[in-house]
């Protein structure tokens, strides 16, 4: 793993959106490592590290929305490991609230969860990108802005 992710922050903003991307599927991941390795020790722009993160992570939560929205459960849980408890602890969670929830996309473990269930009740796909950008980038801007908080108080 560490060799991984060394690679990814050597290739920098694009390492960046590919482990954010990775990070938004179902492969369990870090982008706050990648993140935070980025801005500290490759002392990129936090910016535009935030909306690359956020670009890769919501990319890879809509190839979920997308899985979802194919509807076959069974490739859901053979081939990407999503088991039906977590997809129903995730409808649970959705139910009656609608597209507006992929902002809780960002939840580890159950946010996978929460996208492909938007996926499979159809929820309207310009709410679902809106609103999972909104708590994608909010979640990354806020690491960042603690990341960069902790460091100028140990200089």
């Amino acid at each position: 793993m560490d060799v991984i992710l060394q690679f990814l922050i050597d290739w920098g903003y694009v390492g960046l959106f590919i482990g954010s991307f990775i990070a938004g599927s179902v492969i369990p991941f870090s982008s706050e490592a990648v993140l935070v390795a980025c801005v500290t020790t490759l002392s990129l722009d936090p910016a535009f590290s935030v909306l690359s993160a956020t670009a890769g992570n919501v990319a890879g939560g809509m190839t979920c929305y997308w899985m979802g929205h194919l509807g076959n459960m069974v490739w859901i849980e053979k081939y990407f490991h999503v088991k039906k408890e977590k997809l129903d602890k995730a409808e649970r969670f959705v139910k009656g609230r609608g597209a507006w929830m992929a902002f809780f996309a960002f939840i580890p473990i159950l946010g996978s969860a929460i996208s492909i269930v938007l996926g499979m009740m159809r929820a309207n796909i310009w709410i679902v990108v809106f609103s999972m950008t909104i708590g994608k980038i909010l979640r990354y801007a806020l690491l960042v802005w603690g990341v960069m908080e902790a460091a100028s108080m140990i200089h």
